[in-house]
């Protein structure tokens, strides 16, 4: 547990620091939107795992939230990204994000039962507080067109909402 929330900080350091150094001040629009979708996608592919491990039935309705809550938000940022002619551009921060999900998707898929339950949860907790701290203090902020920014303060509610669930389901799994 306190590798996951010590990742989970470097990964806060990470979004918060890594794209604005990259790009000298803030990230721009095209790569807030790759590491919106790339943090939607790698959620999307936890929910995934889970689905196929999962052994309480409470968890395994969290994963199918996962699954349609993030894929409408990164249906909608693909959407608009095509509307507005931008390519999303891969950066450090997407890869340090998709880095770590592989990493904690493999340590995941050596548990089972009860014990796979409480570290997906504890997983999407800490994950839950790393995105939703670099919407707020990063990828919101940063973004300089109007439609990308509500979608990210409209993805950051629900992903507050995820949060505070998967919070609650800790709390039921001890």
């Amino acid at each position: 547990m306190l590798s996951r929330l010590t990742a989970a900080v470097a990964a806060v350091c990470l979004m918060s620091g890594a794209a604005t150094a990259q790009t000298a001040a803030k990230p721009t629009d095209p790569q807030i939107a790759h590491v919106a979708y790339t943090a939607g996608k790698i959620d999307i592919d936890a929910a995934g795992q889970a689905l196929s491990k999962a052994t309480n039935k409470d968890v395994r309705a969290f994963a199918d939230d996962m699954v349609r809550d993030h894929g409408a938000v990164n249906k909608q940022a693909l959407d608009l990204v095509k509307k507005l002619n931008v390519t999303p551009e891969d950066n450090a921060t997407s890869q340090a994000l998709t880095k770590h999900a592989v990493e904690e998707q493999a340590k995941l898929a050596k548990l089972s039962g009860a014990a796979f339950d409480k570290a997906y949860i504890a997983n999407e907790i800490a994950y839950h507080k790393t995105v939703n701290a670099a919407l707020s203090t990063t990828l919101i902020p940063s973004a300089n067109n109007a439609e990308l920014k509500s979608l990210l303060q409209t993805g950051l509610k629900i992903f507050e909402g995820h949060q505070e669930h998967a919070e609650r389901l800790a709390t039921a799994l001890k």
